[in-house]
């Protein structure tokens, strides 16, 4: 449980980080995600999350960050 709860504020740090440190520029990213067709922003979703399942899966089976 303590591993969850670190893993979930540490994705509340880098998803307000942006936010942060640069909103004028988020505000233009976020008005072109308005402009994306919904297709190509399910593929950039599924394309992260592929991404992230993988760096999960070497970091838990594989010697790699270890």
């Amino acid at each position: 449980m303590k591993l969850l709860i670190t893993l979930i504020g540490l994705i509340l740090v880098l998803e307000g980080l942006p936010y942060a440190a640069s909103p004028e520029s988020m505000q233009r990213w976020l008005r072109q995600i308005l402009d994306m067709d919904p297709k190509q922003l399910r593929r950039v979703g599924l394309t992260a999350m592929a991404i992230g399942f993988v760096l999960c899966y070497l970091a838990q089976k594989s010697g790699l960050f270890e």
